[in-house]
C-alpha cells in the first residue's frame, strides 16, 4: 500500500514512523513533511491547505490511503473531496470535523445525548459577552468559538482578564474568523486528561490516556501552547475510568451524530476533567492530538495500518487492539520565545546522540542546501522515552534531551514530574 500522511508537524512524524512498522505499508509520501519524515519517508512540498493540489498528488501518485494530521484541512472537508476523487482517506468528514471547529456546536451535541460538560453561552458581539460576563465570578473561561491551534481557550481570574480576553477576540480579532463566535464557559476543578479513540461510525476503540502540558513554563506559568510535553499513562486514570469515559462521554457522541446522519469515522479526542470519579468533557478535537500521539503511538502493539483503515471500512473490532504496558513521556523543545515571537533557522545539533531506545520525532525543522537540520517553527522536536516505570521513562528523555541543542531552546523540565514525587 502506499500512503500519504498530510501534516508537517510532530504528530505527522510519529504516524509516518508508526506506519512505517505496518508490514502491509509500502511507500509512505509526506504532504509537505519536515526534516524528520524526511528520513524515513518522501517529503512533497503540498500545502496541508492545497485541497485540489493534494487531490492532485494523491491520484498522480496512485496513492492508495490518505492519512490527514492537522484540523484545517479536516474542517475544509479534505476527507470528503479524496473520497470524490475515489482514494480512500482517514479522518472525519467536514460535517463530522464540526466537533472540534465548532465549541458551540460541540456543546449542542453533548447536551442532547446527555454528556456532562461545562454550563456555557454563546455570543457574536463584544458589548452583550462583556455584560454577561459581568454577572459571572470568576474564574471562568473564555473560548474562541472555531480553531485557534490549541491557543483559543483562555482561563480568566478577574474581569479585566475578561473584559481584555473577550476585545482580544471578538474586535481585535486576534484568532481571525475562529472568532466570529465566542463561548464563555464555567470553570472546572479537578485533574484533565486526554482520550483518544478510533471510531468507525458505530464501534469505539479509546487508546491509551494521556496528559498533556499546555502552559509554556515550568509549574504551569505562562502562555498557552499547543503542547510543551506529555506522558502516558495517568496514574489517576486507571481502567476502569477509561472504561467509564468512553461508555459516558466518547460512545454516545458518535452515536449521537450517526443518528443525525453525521457519521464520524477517524479519532475522536476528548479533553476530560476528572474530579474523584466524575468526568466532564472540556472540549473536543476531532484527529490525533499533538504532542499525545507522539506518547500514544510507541505503546501500540497492533499495525496501525489494519486499525486506520477498518475505520475508513467501518469494520473496527475494538478487542484486537492491543498496547505495550508501561510508560512513555514526551518533551517538547521549542523555539526560545514561543509562542510568541521567535526566530527560524537555527542548526539543531547532537540529534544523534539520542540513546538508541529514544525517539526524535521532528515538529518545526527543515534541512538547508547542505543537509544540515535547522529549527523551522515554534514547537521544533519532540523527544519520547518508553519505561517499564514513568521514573525510568523520564529519566530516559531528559538524559536525550541534555544532549540536544539549538540557540535560544527551551523546554518545560517537570513533565511527568507529578506521577513520580
Amino acid at each position: 500500500m502506499k500512503v500519504l500522511v498530510v501534516g508537517s508537524g510532530g504528530r505527522e512524524h510519529a504516524l509516518a514512523w508508526k506506519l512505517t512498522q505496518s508490514r502491509r505499508v509500502s511507500e509512505i509520501l509526506v504532504a509537505p513533511g519536515n526534516a524528520g519524515t524526511a528520513g524515513i519517508a518522501e517529503n512533497v512540498d503540498v500545502p496541508t491547505t492545497d485541497l485540489q493540489g493534494l487531490v492532485a498528488l494523491a491520484e498522480n501518485r496512485h496513492i492508495d490511503f490518505v492519512v490527514v494530521g492537522p484540523e484545517v484541512p479536516l474542517s475544509l472537508g479534505l476527507v470528503d473531496v479524496m473520497q470524490e476523487a475515489g482514494v480512500a482517506a482517514f479522518g472525519p468528514s467536514r460535517d463530522a470535523a464540526r466537533l472540534e471547529a465548532s465549541k458551540s456546536f460541540a456543546h449542542d451535541v453533548m447536551r442532547k445525548c446527555g454528556v456532562p460538560c461545562a454550563a456555557s453561552r454563546v455570543f457574536t458581539e463584544f458589548e452583550t459577552a462583556q455584560g454577561y460576563a459581568a454577572t459571572l465570578e470568576p474564574p471562568f473561561v473564555v473560548k474562541a468559538d472555531g480553531l485557534a491551534a490549541g491557543k483559543g481557550a483562555l482561563i480568566v481570574t478577574t474581569q479585566r482578564e475578561a473584559t481584555d480576553a473577550l476585545y482580544d477576540i471578538l474586535v481585535r480579532r486576534v484568532f481571525g474568523e475562529a472568532g466570529d463566535r465566542v463561548v464563555i464557559e464555567e470553570f472546572l476543578q479537578g485533574k484533565e486528561v486526554s482520550l483518544l479513540a478510533f471510531s468507525d461510525g458505530e464501534h469505539v476503540a479509546p487508546m491509551v490516556p494521556s496528559c498533556d502540558y499546555k502552559r509554556a513554563y515550568d509549574g504551569n506559568r505562562g502562555p498557552n501552547t499547543g503542547g510543551m510535553g506529555c506522558y502516558s499513562p495517568p496514574g489517576f486514570f486507571d481502567a476502569a475510568m477509561v472504561q467509564q469515559a468512553t461508555e459516558t462521554v466518547i460512545t454516545p457522541v458518535v452515536r449521537a451524530m450517526a443518528a443525525e446522519g453525521c457519521v464520524y469515522r477517524g479519532v475522536i479526542y476528548a479533553g476530560l476533567m476528572v474530579e474523584l470519579d466524575r468526568i466532564h468533557v472540556l472540549e473536543f478535537n476531532a484527529r490525533f492530538g499533538d504532542p499525545e500521539t507522539q506518547v500514544i503511538l510507541p505503546r501500540l502493539q497492533s499495525d496501525l495500518f489494519d486499525i486506520l483503515e477498518s475505520c475508513v471500512a467501518g469494520t473496527l473490532t475494538p478487542e484486537s487492539i492491543a498496547w505495550k504496558p508501561g510508560c512513555s513521556v514526551g518533551v517538547v523543545m521549542a523555539s526560545g520565545g514561543y509562542p510568541g515571537h521567535y526566530e527560524r533557522g537555527k542548526v539543531i545539533s547532537g540529534l544523534d546522540r539520542a540513546d538508541s531506545d529514544v525517539v526524535v520525532f521532528h515538529a518545526g525543522t527543515r534541512l538547508d542546501a547542505t543537509g544540515r537540520i535547522l529549527t523551522d517553527g515554534g514547537r521544533v522536536l519532540n523527544i519520547v522515552a518508553t519505561g517499564e516505570t514513568m521514573a525510568e521513562a523520564r529519566d530516559r528523555v531528559y538524559s536525550s534531551v541534555a544532549r540536544i541543542s539549538f540557540a535560544d531552546m527551551m523546554y518545560r523540565t517537570d513533565i511527568a514530574r507529578r506521577e513520580v514525587s
